[in-house]
This record gives C-alpha cells, sequence and structure tokens, in this order.
C-alpha cells in the first residue's frame, strides 16, 4: 500500500493550493481518507476526511476554507485550500483508514503518505 501526497509549496496569505494524495495497492472507495497536518513543534492535528459514502468533515479551523474531495476513479484524494493563513504552515500528510468510516484520531489510520510541506507566509 502507497501513498503519495503532493501539492505542497510556498504561497502568501491569502493564496491557494491543491494537494493530491493517490492511493495504490488498497480498493481505495471502501477507505475513509484523511488530512492531517503538524507544524514545528506542534502535535499531529486533524484536517479535513472523507468516508466511504462521501461525506466530508473538517476541523473548525479550516472550515470554510478547505475543501476535501475525492476521484475514486483516480484513487486520488484532494484537499483544496484557499485563503490560506500563516498559521496553516505545516507538513500535511494523508492516511487512509481501512474501516472506511471517517476518524479524527491519527492512530485510528491505518497507512500514511510521506507528508507535503506548505509554507504561507505573510
Amino acid at each position: 500500500v502507497q501513498l503519495q501526497a503532493s501539492g505542497g509549496g510556498s504561497v502568501q496569505a491569502g493564496g491557494s493550493l491543491r494537494l493530491s494524495c493517490v492511493v495504490s495497492g488498497r480498493t481505495f472507495r471502501k477507505d475513509a481518507m484523511g488530512w492531517f497536518r503538524q507544524a514545528p513543534g506542534k502535535e499531529r492535528e486533524f484536517v479535513a476526511g472523507i468516508n466511504r459514502l462521501g461525506y466530508t468533515y473538517y476541523a473548525d479551523s479550516v472550515k470554510g476554507r478547505f475543501t476535501c474531495s475525492r476521484d475514486i476513479a483516480k484513487n486520488t484524494v484532494y484537499l483544496q485550500m484557499n485563503s490560506l493563513k500563516p498559521e496553516d504552515t505545516a507538513v500535511y500528510y494523508c492516511a487512509a483508514e481501512a474501516t472506511g468510516w471517517t476518524s479524527r484520531r491519527g492512530d485510528d489510520y491505518d497507512y500514511w503518505g510521506q507528508g507535503t510541506q506548505v509554507t504561507v507566509s505573510s
């Protein structure tokens, strides 16, 4: 099983980025997928997720700015990030949860990608 995250970069505050995570080696449509992030000196936190039925969930800090979606045919989950703020700066990780039900707890996820850096400057 491999999760390959990409799309990170450096943007100014107010800008946008779209992260992608390609999943291989699993029946993607049965999984829940989550996005987490970890800033320097901080704990990993839940950002957004999408369950096997396609319902999405967001952390309060990103609600209304970030959108999680998936393309089952491409085995890919996306995180569209708009109105970025400096506090969004972190390494972003995608993760797969095998039961198909989104959790906000990283320990509930079974597979993780390698992370992609997002840096937002003021």
